[in-house]
């Protein structure tokens, strides 16, 4: 039986991966300590996940472990020496970063460290996927030439219409301080496949989403902004008129590039991994989409300051995955994709 390791596993990727793989038969070992409880308070508490995969996944083990604890994670890799690592733990917010500095840089940059150190050490051959983000390019995007739409931003010059490349700057721009630690840890992902010729890849999400996601203000745009208007609650908009542009990625998505990714490993390489222009919204425009669903008007307030090292528009340009990997590609529409988050977080407020 293969054996996977995935960190975060009550996260949104991390138990969209754990499912994934049950279902093939695999043994999946999720490291999770419910740090995000920790981080955003009850909204943020994911032990309900822990405990919805340990009654729908037979092969699934939880395994209580802090990622930034190094020698447990040492211990843990000498025990079980998995044949895959899937890395998704963080800490996840802009806003948190700035107030709990050293424990954003200790998970996000620290933890990696100690679970690419630990695979160098037990498993060097087992491929490592990491879950990075596209903060990690900074507020550079909004450098670009940007037109303003009805309904959105978008990108001027046509050499960006499929969105941003990995080829783009990481340099000399302002990330926040979780863009920071994410930079450490991506480049760290990099450097051990290269340097120690391992097979390892830093995934640059988009807006990664999901009917699993337990979003709130700080993180989970789509997620949260469905559940307040379930809820009738107040919606900030916090600068560009509303009309900023993020790209969305179900989670099964997700876990099916991840699979694509294990199953031919390259080494040390970097992916934007997100919606794509098909599947882009701005907030103006999931407001429209989520009221039809729903029948439900917004609520809403606007907010002229802008989150510090916010992108006005980001989209995803999918071309390198897919030539890559050729047999990958987006299944879960935009629409799909709403209808279920709003469904799954129907059944939570119910409850």
């Amino acid at each position: 039986m293969k054996k996977l390791l995935v960190t975060g596993s009550s996260g949104l990727i991390g138990s969209e991966v754990v499912r994934y793989f049950d279902q093939l038969g695999w043994k999946v070992y999720g490291v999770d300590n419910n740090m995000r409880a920790d981080f955003f308070g009850g909204t943020g508490d994911t032990r309900w996940v822990q405990e919805q995969l340990s009654l729908a996944c037979p092969n699934f083990e939880h395994v209580e472990l802090d990622i930034r604890n190094r020698q447990g994670i040492l211990d843990l890799f000498r025990d079980l020496r998995p044949d895959y690592i899937c890395h998704t733990a963080a800490q996840p917010s802009h806003d948190l970063a700035a107030s709990r500095t050293f424990d954003d840089f200790d998970v996000n940059a620290g933890g990696t460290l100690n679970l690419l150190q630990a695979a160098r050490e037990y498993c060097p051959e087992s491929p490592f996927a990491h879950m990075s983000t596209n903060k990690v390019y900074g507020d550079a995007p909004n450098r670009l030439h940007l037109v303003e739409l009805e309904t959105r931003w978008d990108y001027g010059d046509e050499a960006y219409h499929n969105g941003i490349q990995e080829s783009f700057t990481i340099d000399q721009s302002k990330h926040s301080l979780f863009g920071a630690s994410k930079v450490a840890a991506d480049i760290l992902v990099q450097e051990f496949g290269r340097y120690f010729d391992m097979p390892t890849c830093a995934l640059r999400g988009g807006c990664l989403t999901g009917p699993q996601h337990s979003g709130v203000e700080l993180h989970g745009f789509l997620s949260y902004l469905i559940k307040v208007n379930l809820a009738e609650e107040e919606y900030t908009i916090f600068g560009y008129k509303g009309k900023q542009v993020r790209d969305n990625i179900h989670s099964y998505d997700v876990a099916r590039f991840i699979h694509a990714f294990f199953e031919a490993p390259r080494k040390g390489e970097v992916y934007n991994i997100g919606g794509g222009r098909d599947n882009s919204t701005s907030i103006l425009e999931a407001f429209q989409r989520i009221e039809s669903i729903s029948g439900k008007p917004m609520r809403y307030r606007y907010s002229d300051q802008n989150r510090e090292g916010d992108h006005v528009c980001y989209i995803s340009d999918l071309s390198k995955m897919q030539s890559h990997y050729p047999n990958w590609g987006i299944t879960k529409s935009l629409q799909t994709t709403f209808e279920e988050i709003a469904e799954s977080w129907e059944k939570r407020l119910a409850l």
